[in-house]
């Protein structure tokens, strides 16, 4: 592997590996979008989506591009381990699953995605139980060390309730991001913007390669996808890219230890997608109707009622997202 000729062991082997992991994201992604764009799926358009009919003809699924041009560098420039060898296969089960979706000449049914979204997650769960243990921290509450001085306060959970509460994380990340992709340019930002303050938040110092390191690697595959993504765009992720995305949110966050954190930054991502989930749950399971006069996804009602267009919508959700984190900083430095 690449980190046995630049001796890893030292901080100038360790930052020329990473410079070389950076730029091979950012390469082998742009080489994939222009040399196989031709060969991935055509969207068919969605019917019920504002503006769905736009899509149609347009390269579909490269979601599947960029996961392969952070997965291939990952792999050989970043010491693996088996934490991060498993949440690399759970990453890529996950990609295939929404990529299989895009390619199919008919739509998986709701049944099928859940059962397979279920198995993902838990199988995510029963990992960082494995790995990180049942530590929960909170930024927003501190304790005195032993040493005299303020670090966050900590609860450690029984076994079984922290597997459901990471599995929950997981399937509602995957789906709430999911929910998100359908304005060129708009899932793509908010994930940039999410990653940068995934890999500020650090990670578990057992576990080897931290998050500011994947968090990067990602967002130098983005930049390239978001070039043909931006409005009006000639590609589109796709499940195989947004139910990827939401994947890797959520395991960054388990990897922090600090779940609650995914609350702030990715506060957009959960309104967006996740009301639309809400109220068609709770209209299923309970007859209870909710927001009626609200269409969801949010993208599609400010499009749609309030009349923006494709740019002010992206252009404002993004800005909502960032406020909404700066506060959150601000709150948790007091």
């Amino acid at each position: 592997m690449i980190t046995e000729i630049f001796s890893p062991d030292t901080v100038r082997g360790v930052a020329t590996i990473q410079l070389f992991y950076y730029i091979a994201c950012l390469g082998c992604t742009l080489s994939l979008l222009l040399l196989l764009r031709n060969s991935m799926p055509c969207d068919q358009g969605r019917a019920f989506a504002v503006n769905g009919e736009l899509s149609k003809g347009k390269t579909r699924g490269v979601g599947l591009l960029f996961i392969l041009g952070f997965t291939i560098p990952t792999f050989l420039f970043l010491k693996i381990t088996w934490e991060l060898a498993i949440l690399l296969v759970l990453l890529i089960a996950c990609m295939l699953t929404g990529y299989l979706d895009d390619a199919g000449s008919v739509p998986w049914s709701g049944l099928k995605k859940g059962i397979l979204d279920l198995a993902i997650a838990l199988g995510a769960g029963i990992a960082t139980w494995q790995f990180y243990g049942t530590k929960v921290s909170f930024h927003l509450f501190s304790v005195e060390s032993e040493y005299g001085y303020l670090v966050p306060a900590s609860i450690k959970l029984p076994a079984p309730i922290y597997i459901i509460i990471a599995a929950a994380l997981v399937w509602g990340s995957i789906n709430v991001v999911n929910c998100t992709d359908g304005v060129d340019g708009l899932c793509t930002s908010l994930a940039i913007l999410a990653l940068i303050t995934f890999g500020r938040m650090g990670s578990l110092s057992s576990l080897g390669v931290g998050n500011g390191v994947l968090a990067t690697g990602m967002i130098l595959c983005l930049i390239p996808y978001l070039w043909f993504n931006a409005s009006p765009s000639s590609m589109l992720m796709g499940d195989a890219g947004s139910r990827a995305l939401g994947f890797l949110f959520a395991m960054l966050a388990l990897r922090s230890g600090y779940i609650l954190e995914f609350i702030p930054i990715c506060i957009v991502f959960i309104l967006d997608g996740g009301l639309g989930l809400l109220k068609l749950a709770l209209l299923r399971s309970v007859k209870v109707h909710i927001l009626k006069n609200v269409r969801l996804p949010l993208h599609d009602h400010a499009r749609k009622n309030l009349k923006w267009d494709d740019a002010q919508t992206v252009f404002r959700f993004v800005l909502v997202q960032l406020a909404v984190i700066l506060l959150y900083w601000a709150l948790i430095a007091l």
